[in-house]
């Protein structure tokens, strides 16, 4: 005598989606890394653009664009660096979710941008040398 299979068990099918459901979680959490981390990949291009047009600005008008001391990133001031910089380019991108500020250091500057959008927000700093702080 043969048994004749009707299908898979109760059991089986419940294992089946919990497996099914880590791995989409995982995959959700993995997901989320990448886009924060193309997006701050994107906030320092857009502040290497920055470094540059500020040495053309410094050629042209003897003294770097800032937003004043101890500036804090906001739409306003990203803003004026597109309209000062950039003659209103669209460089400083909402899809990219940073706002960003330049404040005098000396002789120099800093642009600092951040995640306004994050509610513990992470600041990215980049001196006029270069030099990468806040990652």
């Amino acid at each position: 005598m043969t048994t004749k299979s009707s299908g898979f068990s109760l059991i089986e099918l419940l294992v089946v989606v919990a497996i099914i459901g880590i791995l989409s979680a995982i995959g959700a959490v993995q997901y989320s890394g990448y886009i924060s981390g193309t997006k701050q990949k994107s906030a320092e291009n857009t502040m290497q653009q920055i470094a540059l047009a500020q040495t053309e600005y410094y050629s042209n008008n003897g003294d770097y664009h800032n937003n004043g001391d101890d500036c804090t990133p906001t739409g306003e001031t990203s803003n004026l660096i597109e309209e000062n910089l950039f003659g209103d380019g669209d460089v400083i991108t909402e899809e990219s979710g940073y706002e960003m500020c330049i404040e005098p250091d000396g002789t120099t500057y800093k642009v600092k941008a951040s995640d306004n959008k994050d509610p513990d927000p992470k600041i990215l700093t980049m001196t006029a040398n270069g030099v990468w702080t806040g990652k």
